[in-house]
């Protein structure tokens, strides 16, 4: 029975690492693929297991608490996404990313790529390397009109997005995983990650900067100016982003789960978004607008604009590599890596996983999800809090993805944002990525082993 398990599992997982060939949306394959699996378990009674963490041993439990149980740290990530996005749409209400277009003030390209760079960098690490990504795209279209040229500097893009990403709790959806499953806090995940992360996105740059294509000036005029949608616009910035990142305070002071703190964001910038949106309304003409428009709130508004879809593939694949926890086999195959990989440094509190492991998990994430990959290495390794090792898989699964445009989430929407080639950027921004991950991967090694032995 073990082996449909493992049958229906790995069929799933290719129905989703294949959504754009057979052309399903991804949430399908992998809610189904959950239901199954927990049925099976259900019909056959197989038994399922807790993993306890201290002893590192299987512990007899029972279905239903094994389903409640997960359900659980499941939801807690997905209620904290519905609120970081909610928050984010309402900033777009209100059109306050357009204020970042302000800062870009020069027309010569290699500036040009270190600002976009460092801006995807440390945006992706407030509002997550997916709608980092959309936000810089979407200037990026405004500024340069040249479609080769703008196909260069979205690829830097994304390299630098998951790069910013990988060193911040709320960065991207992996690494909010690790940090709401108590594998990793914040302010160790930033300490441990951040230099490898400034490295992998700098590295690339730096290669970037020789060719042809990033020297010289770009064509066009920079001083257009917008008519700004909201005059709220730049507030509604400033207090979403604080917001977002006052999370990690408000789960330090009082070590409540991450998502009461991002539900607490959402309430003040909310109160906010009401608040403008009827002065905004008090002061303009009705015209031909209904009383119905005119009164539509941001918060419905903003809730309306969600990926849904993206939710739901969470909650499928994170409860469906539940499953195979639950049996388990992610512990019995991280016993067989440690007794036949070999290893290469990260050793601690009587447990060891090879450094090889973890950056075959990045390469891995290139190809698959690699949502699913994490969640699974957290059901296979038993190893405490902020440990090396988890950190290094933030670094791994976050940066890992660049190396193929399919490969992270911010890729997927630079290439259905700007019709990029999966093979053009294969060629010509690959190579580049690889890198960055391999450079920013030595960086987190020597630092490391630097710590480890002072």
């Amino acid at each position: 029975m073990e082996t449909i398990i493992i049958i229906i599992f790995v069929a799933g997982y290719l129905a989703i690492t294949l959504e754009h060939n057979l052309k399903i949306d991804k949430l399908i394959p992998a809610l189904a693929m959950m239901a199954i699996l927990w049925a099976i378990i259900a019909l056959t009674h197989m038994p399922v297991f807790e993993v306890n963490a201290d002893l590192k041993e299987l512990e007899p439990s029972h279905i239903d608490e094994m389903l409640l149980h997960h359900l659980g740290k499941t939801a807690e990530i997905l209620v904290f996404l519905l609120g970081a996005m909610t928050i984010v749409e309402i900033i777009d209400y209100f059109d306050g990313f357009a204020t970042i277009k302000g800062y870009i003030r020069t027309k010569k390209k290699s500036k040009l790529l270190w600002l976009f760079s460092i801006l995807a960098f440390i945006l992706s690490a407030i509002i997550d390397n997916l709608t980092a990504t959309i936000v810089l795209v979407t200037i990026l279209q405004k500024v340069i009109k040249d479609r080769e040229l703008r196909l260069w500097f979205a690829g830097m893009i994304i390299i630098a997005a998951n790069a910013g990403g990988a060193w911040s709790p709320i960065g991207d959806v992996t690494t909010t995983m690790l940090w709401i499953a108590n594998k990793v806090s914040a302010w160790q995940l930033i300490e441990h990650v951040f230099i490898p992360s400034v490295v992998c996105m700098v590295v690339p740059v730096l290669f970037a900067l020789r060719y042809k294509v990033f020297q010289g000036e770009i064509e066009g005029d920079l001083e257009e100016k917008e008519i700004p949608k909201s005059p709220y616009g730049a507030t509604m910035l400033y207090l979403g982003l604080g917001s977002i990142v006052f999370v990690p305070f408000f789960k330090t002071i009082t070590h409540l789960p991450p998502y009461v703190g991002m539900m607490l964001s959402l309430a003040i910038v909310a109160t906010f978004a009401e608040i403008y949106s009827n002065a905004k309304f008090s002061i303009s003409s009705v015209d031909a607008v209904s009383d119905e428009a005119a009164h539509h709130s941001p918060v419905h508004s903003s809730l309306s604009k969600i990926e849904l879809p993206s939710i739901l593939f969470f909650l499928g694949i994170l409860l469906a590599v539940a499953a195979l926890e639950s049996l388990g086999m992610l512990f019995e195959f991280a016993e067989v890596l440690d007794k036949t990989m070999p290893m290469m440094g990260s050793e601690s509190m009587g447990q060891s996983v090879s450094d090889l492991v973890i950056m075959i998990l990045g390469v891995g994430s290139a190809i698959i999800d690699n949502v699913p990959l994490v969640a699974a290495s957290m059901g296979m390794f038993s190893i405490p809090m902020d440990d090396s090792v988890w950190h290094f898989i933030a670094y791994s699964a976050g940066t890992g993805g660049s190396m193929l445009i399919i490969g992270s989430a911010a890729g997927v929407v630079a290439m259905g944002m700007e019709k990029i080639d999966f093979f053009w950027y294969f060629r010509k921004i690959a190579w580049l990525a690889l890198v960055g991950f391999v450079s920013g991967a030595a960086c987190f090694i020597l630092i490391r082993n630097l710590v480890l032995n002072a």
